[in-house]
């Protein structure tokens, strides 16, 4: 069993569309989902520079419509009958969504633009970041954030946990970090999936409600547990609360093991997810679709599936 899997925030770089524009089909649908957006999905994925990408207004919709263009330049090569199920991190999960049918695409890129816009609002209320733990003992290091006020954002399993809360904090986490532990800064704009994060859920509550919402008519797990949802209005909810919630991202590897995954593609733009995987799914291929020229690895994967 195959499965295709979303990257989220922080995974995109400056000019990484630009060798998928030059198939006509994929740049009328970047074009189309730039409308739904409200944002010039083509310039941002092709000229505008790290500063302008990095914002979370734009790093949103852009990572959404990359791994739709992605995905519709996979399925034109090999039947989508063939993937086994279908996950994504973070806002990697609206991807997701259109992918399994639970949205469509203008939908998914129209509804993750108000996240963005709405994220970007709270971060701007109080100065907070992320910080990703690397290694050292899960306990001792939550036992740390809790002195520091910090909030555990994104257990990505592999030993990452990702770290989120007010800068000062985050700075005496990395002076200080538990035994055998690397603390690495993210350069996003906010505290996402924590408290932080909480004026934005109700805005994206009323932005969902607009949208029509259909069950996945393939195989999707949720960040929020790890489970396999069946029902798109309980995945559109999911979507919401995880604003301000933690991503389970090993609770979603653990997951695909107990399903029997036998390999995992990633969606553009690619590399986050299966580097992951490496680590907590070890002996699983993998083959992380970064540019046209890897469509056709993961189409032999796909089509080398059971």
């Amino acid at each position: 069993m195959i499965v295709v899997v979303a990257p989220g925030q922080g995974s995109q770089s400056p000019g990484f569309l630009e060798p998928w524009l030059d198939d006509p089909e994929s740049r009328r649908l970047l074009e189309s989902l730039a409308t739904a957006s409200g944002a010039d999905l083509v310039a941002h994925g092709t000229t505008s520079d790290a500063d302008t990408i990095r914002d979370t207004a734009v790093a949103q919709p852009l990572i959404v419509a990359a791994g739709l263009l992605t995905a519709q330049a996979l399925f034109a090569r090999v039947s989508r009958d063939r993937v086994g199920g279908v996950a994504g991190h973070s806002v990697g999960e609206f991807t997701a969504a259109a992918v399994s049918g639970v949205l469509t695409g203008d939908d998914a890129v129209r509804l993750v633009a108000e996240r963005g816009r709405a994220m970007a609002e709270a971060a701007a209320l109080v100065q907070t970041g992320m910080s990703a733990v690397l290694g050292g003992d899960e306990a001792e290091l939550m036992s740390r954030l809790a002195e520091l006020g910090l909030s555990p954002a994104n257990y990505n399993g592999g030993g990452q946990i990702v770290v989120a809360g007010e800068l000062p904090a985050l700075a005496a986490l990395a002076e200080q970090p538990p035994a055998k532990a690397r603390v690495v800064p993210l350069q996003v704009a906010g505290a996402f999936h924590t408290r932080f994060m909480e004026p934005a859920v109700e805005r994206l509550r009323v932005a969902a409600s607009a949208v029509e919402a259909h069950d996945p008519t393939l195989p999707l797990w949720t960040n929020h547990d790890g489970s396999a949802v069946t029902s798109g209005a309980r995945f559109v909810e999911l979507l919401v609360g995880q604003v301000a919630s933690p991503v389970r991202w090993d609770a979603t590897m653990e997951s695909f093991s107990a399903a029997g995954v036998t390999g995992i593609v990633e969606l553009a733009p690619a590399g986050a997810l299966t580097g992951l995987a490496k680590r907590a799914l070890r002996g699983v291929p993998s083959v992380a679709v970064k540019t046209p020229d890897d469509l056709q690895a993961a189409v032999d994967l796909l089509e080398g599936a059971a």
